[in-house]
């Protein structure tokens, strides 16, 4: 037990015991040390670089030109597009322009027409009494030029009298007894008158309805 007690390490031994303790410590380090440091780069990699830019005076025009010229071109296209939307809108008013003028002036020809048996018309007036037969003969002049003027412009008359009934060209007055047969047309109080083969006034008639 004494020889326990008294027992006291050297100077040598702690020296050692440190040195030791130093040597782990620094063997530590450098292994830390070791596995910080980049690997290598390995030749079978690829090569993930920027690829070498050409200073090519080419290629710097056209990609500073270009926008210039994108823009040129949208400039351009929006000139044309507002004239054609200019033109269409000038021919729509030009369009609505001469549709109304269509409407006011459509009977222009044919007022200019029916001058003509209004003269007529006027020239049988100024007959002086006892004259009848120049009255007549005024009055078919009238007649010619209304025929004339029909003729022009395809104003058709048509007459019933003798034909059956029909709803779409003929407008009955009345019915009265006849020899006839029943609905055939015996007397036409107005003619018909159709314009380019459409109707445009139904004859006036009156029908027949029967003996009984």
């Amino acid at each position: 037990m004494n020889s326990y007690r008294n027992f006291t390490p050297s100077q040598q031994q702690y020296d050692r015991g440190n040195n030791t303790e130093k040597s782990e410590v620094t063997s530590t380090k450098d292994t830390s040390t070791s596995n910080t440091e980049p690997p290598e780069p390995n030749a079978t990699e690829p090569d993930t670089a920027e690829p070498n830019r050409t200073d090519s005076p080419v290629e710097e025009i056209s990609a500073t030109a270009w926008p210039q010229e994108a823009q040129e071109e949208i400039d351009t296209l929006q000139d044309k597009l507002l004239r054609a939307h200019a033109e269409m809108e000038n021919l729509r008013k030009r369009s609505a322009r001469e549709i109304a003028d269509a409407r006011k002036f459509a009977v222009e020809r044919f007022a200019t027409s029916l001058l003509d048996v209004v003269d007529n018309l006027e020239r049988a007036l100024d007959v002086e009494a006892g004259q009848e037969q120049a009255l007549r003969d005024g009055i078919q002049l009238t007649l010619d030029s209304w025929k004339t003027l029909m003729n022009r412009f395809e104003l058709e008359r048509f007459d019933a009298i003798g034909e059956l009934f029909d709803a779409h060209r003929h407008e009955a007055l009345s019915k009265v007894p006849s020899e006839e047969p029943v609905d055939t047309i015996i007397a036409q109080h107005v003619a018909g008158y159709t314009l380019h083969g459409r109707l445009i006034r139904a004859a006036k008639v009156l029908l027949s309805s029967g003996n009984g």
